[in-house]
């Protein structure tokens, strides 16, 4: 356990007693991530009807040219059929990536203009509002924020 000083830890919002969590890093990251989707809902999600996860996939997909829905499966850590899911909840936008109708999973995604286009637009507006969000934080900082939980993500591949 790390020093602390004898004061009670206290949970950012609700104010409860939290000082047992304190050196748990999930702990830590679930509640950073409550900040977090807030600024990508209010950025991105709202504006452009998509959810950190679709916004996600898409983003693999453009960078990642002739991917299936297995391999979006294995990279989010989701059952297989979830991203023929939110490719399915997807569909009803114009120029939406289209699943084959045979098996769905094994379709090789190429997007549109206009869905690399709602990719860049979402992942330019989440980066805008977290640079705003977070402009209380020392650059350096930032960059450890964006390593640290990568480095975690890592160990998936062990």
């Amino acid at each position: 356990m790390t020093e602390r000083t004898s004061r009670t830890e206290l949970t950012p919002a609700g104010r409860l007693a939290a000082t047992d969590l304190h050196d748990v890093v999930g702990q830590q990251i679930a509640q950073a991530s409550i900040v977090t989707l807030s600024v990508f809902r209010r950025a991105a999600g709202d504006a452009l009807e998509l959810g950190p996860v679709e916004s996600t996939m898409l983003v693999l997909a453009h960078e990642n040219p002739g991917s299936t829905a297995a391999r979006l499966a294995r990279a989010l850590a989701v059952s297989a059929p979830n991203p023929t899911m939110w490719l399915d909840k997807l569909q009803p936008r114009p120029d939406a990536p289209r699943a084959s109708e045979t098996d769905r999973r094994r379709l090789h995604l190429y997007l549109t203009d206009k869905t690399r286009k709602l990719a860049a637009e979402a992942t330019r507006r989440v980066i805008e509002a977290e640079h705003h969000a977070f402009a209380h934080l020392w650059t350096g900082w930032r960059v450890i924020l964006i390593e640290l939980p990568r480095k975690l993500a890592l160990k998936r591949g062990e």
